[in-house]
């Protein structure tokens, strides 16, 4: 399946759970149950909600893990299973001539807009949906990380 399929499929069922637990959320409200009770008097009746988002480092892991790891391999030395039809081959991140030669925002880019919108190769495909820059970020650096290992 594409990482642009996946990715929709997500959504789609991400948007699905929201609207059901919308819809469960009101039904409870209009029965009288499980809404906000009035407060007692004098009683503040804000209540505080907090969104929790992932650790950058652990989404990035994770998504090197999925998306990466099937062309650049486990280790990130361009071994990956579906390397051996490519050509040109993956780029190894171990090579440290490469490291050298490209910019943080470089490997950012090419994360996010895929390798033929820099010149590359057309088979390293774009991650449009990784638009959270700590999450970008966070790619480049485990990249990076991958450059320091032997």
């Amino acid at each position: 399946m594409t990482t642009l399929r996946v990715s929709l499929t997500v959504a789609a069922l991400a948007a699905a759970l929201a609207a059901g637990a919308a819809a469960c959320s009101k039904s409870e409200a209009d029965k009288g149950g499980g809404g906000t009770q009035p407060a007692a008097s004098g009683a503040s009746t804000t209540t505080a909600t907090s969104v929790v988002k992932p650790d950058p480092a652990k989404k990035a892991a994770e998504i090197f893990a999925q998306r990466c790891t099937p062309c650049h391999g486990a280790e990130g030395r361009g071994d990956g299973a579906a390397s051996a039809g490519l050509d040109p081959k993956p780029r190894n991140f171990h090579d440290a001539e490469w490291q050298a030669s490209v910019t943080d925002e470089h490997i950012q880019t090419i994360v996010h807009v895929g390798g033929a919108a820099v010149g590359k190769s057309a088979a390293m495909p774009s991650n449009p949906d990784l638009s959270d820059p700590a999450v970008l970020a966070a790619i480049k650096d485990y990249v990076r990380a991958l450059g320091k290992q032997p």
